[in-house]
């Protein structure tokens, strides 16, 4: 059986979900594939070709890197790492993935297994490829051990790993991959809301040179020492009431003003700054779904509301950046 767990993206509120504001995101038809499959050796065996990455390890060498990388996270914590030291290279993600689900639910390894991981999420772009890589895997060895969970776990065992990539997780990612469609999400409480009518494209201006953890890391003072935690909530309240009532003019405004709020916290490179102002020349409306980023001029991705698609099209074609097709998913992590 093979374990399908969503990317998604953030309508409103990154960088401000971090400190309890809300947000407004929905899983997208992109997804993580993961399976397990038995195999005689007593490892667990990786094979994450999207990685370039086939290995097996015993549970004490995985017990070993899980503690290793919770040391270096210790250290992150304390101001001695950067979060990019945390996790050596992205395959040790998943890896201290399936070492955390074996040690939180005290379990040993009568026979070997391989795990198969196969993606279609663009990596370090913003759209939770990283959630979405940890529970497509703890779910698929879940599956595997026949063991019935409840989501309360499989988050918990999220966050904590998705701590070791991003820093501080606000756990967004993590919940919309795990339940679908659309959320609103404000002071704890997740609200259902139905996935957006409308047309929403997506361009990917390309992988950022900074992660999401940095991103965080590098925007912090702004949210600690300004109330603009609260232009952020504002703007997403607006967001939510826009999408529900599916008016289009506000939808657009209240994309713009992101846009605005995002760049003020440094998040949004000057040529992804001149991209978007081009498409606001052209009567749409844009900003980045993820962390941006806070060097070079790569940002990820930027959802796009407008309804001139032949614009868009000759913009992109001038920056270079490719439309990517998307759709909200109504279902979170499943068995397909």
């Amino acid at each position: 059986m093979k374990v399908f767990a969503p990317g998604k993206l953030i309508l409103s509120g990154e960088h401000a979900a971090v400190y309890g504001k809300p947000a407004l995101a929905m899983a997208v038809n992109r997804y993580v594939t993961a399976t397990a499959t038995p195999q005689l050796l007593p490892f667990v065996s990786f094979d994450l070709s999207d990685l370039s990455y086939e290995k097996s390890l015993s549970l004490t060498a995985l017990d070993h890197l899980k503690n290793r990388i919770k040391s270096k996270y210790k250290k992150f914590i304390h101001g001695e790492y950067k979060i990019r030291e945390v996790l050596h290279k992205p395959v040790e993600l998943a890896q201290f993935a399936m070492s955390l689900f074996f040690e939180t639910l005290n379990l040993t390894l009568t026979q070997g297994v391989k795990i198969h991981v196969r993606s279609d999420i663009p990596i370090g772009c913003g759209m939770g490829s990283s959630a979405a890589t940890i529970l497509s895997i703890v779910h698929a060895i879940a599956n595997h051990l026949r063991m019935d969970l409840s989501s309360d776990i499989f988050y918990r065992l999220g966050l904590e790993a998705e701590n070791m990539q991003h820093g501080q997780s606000s756990g967004l990612d993590v919940r919309v991959s795990l339940q679908g469609g659309c959320l609103f999400i404000k002071e704890g409480q997740i609200q259902n809301r139905a996935v957006p009518s409308v047309s929403m494209y997506l361009v990917n201006t390309g992988t950022p040179e900074t992660t999401t953890g940095e991103c965080v890391t590098m925007a912090a003072d702004h949210f600690k020492n300004s109330s603009i935690g609260n232009d952020f909530a504002a703007v997403t309240e607006a967001m939510d009431v826009a999408l529900q009532q599916n008016q289009f003019d506000d939808i657009q405004q209240s994309i713009r003003a992101n846009h605005e709020l995002l760049t003020r916290i440094g998040v949004v490179p000057l040529r992804v700054q001149s991209f978007i102002k081009d498409i606001e020349r052209n009567n749409g409306a844009a900003k980045i779904c993820g962390a941006g980023a806070v060097a070079g001029q790569k940002a990820g991705m930027v959802l796009i509301v407008t309804q001139d698609e032949n614009a868009l099209k000759e913009l992109c074609m001038k920056y270079d950046h490719a439309i990517l097709p998307i759709m909200g998913e109504t279902r979170g992590v499943h068995v397909g």
